[in-house]
């Protein structure tokens, strides 16, 4: 099973009222496993930066401004992201960035099936409790310390730790993987030996007919 753990960073909040994406920050499971693949870019949003969307993520548009803007950089992404199920924090939100960004293009839109919301999935395990990126690496004891600012391929990086505590913690089944450019299963060959012998000796089937005949009413000796 291949996931892709995403995050973006963009310049507000609405895509339909023009803001764009800045940052996207990938991260590759396969099996439930980290594989060391990853996909990141900055974009130039082709506008303006917000003081209060910098105040966020901290890129400024001297930052950006030399940056791909996303048509330069959409083929990759796709290659990346390919037919893997899709997780975020809040996917509506990235969700509707990426999709605002692929129909500027001419491209088809990820479909909401394909898409895990680790949201959605916290509220429903811990309702009431904070549910916010920074409040589930407290709760799963994830060392989020380097994160200052909002970052897409940082937040995606701590995203997927939470999202595999949230589904159940790194040994969520019995196989052995260890990650490399794709998961590996270790499998260990079974030696099958020959089943022994275990029918009654002689004397042991005398014994056993003594022991029944001192039994009185003895089921044994009944007719069926």
């Amino acid at each position: 099973m291949r996931e892709v753990v995403f995050d973006t960073e963009t310049t507000g909040l609405d895509p339909a009222q023009g803001d764009r994406v800045v940052e996207i920050g990938c991260v590759e499971l396969v099996n439930m496993i980290p594989t060391g693949r990853t996909f990141h870019v900055y974009l130039n949003p082709e506008r303006d930066m917000p003081a209060e969307a910098q105040a966020v993520h901290g890129l400024t548009n001297e930052f950006l401004r030399d940056k791909p803007v996303f048509a330069e950089v959409v083929e990759d992404f796709l290659a990346f992201v390919a037919d893997a199920r899709l997780v975020a924090h809040n996917a509506e939100f990235d969700m509707k960035f990426i999709n605002a960004e692929l129909a500027r293009l001419g491209f088809t839109a990820i479909a909401a099936s394909r898409v895990v919301d680790t949201l959605t999935i916290t509220r429903r395990k811990f309702p009431g409790s904070p549910a916010t990126l920074d409040a589930l690496c407290k709760r799963f004891n994830i060392d989020n310390t380097a994160r200052t600012f909002h970052g897409a391929l940082l937040d995606a990086q701590l995203l997927a730790e939470v999202y595999l505590e949230l589904m159940g913690g790194r040994q969520v089944g019995m196989a052995l993987e260890r990650a490399g450019t794709g998961a590996e299963t270790v499998k260990a060959d079974r030696v099958y030996r020959a089943p022994r012998p275990h029918a009654p000796t002689a004397e042991e089937l005398a014994a056993h007919a003594a022991f029944v005949a001192a039994i009185p009413n003895a089921l044994w000796l009944k007719e069926q």
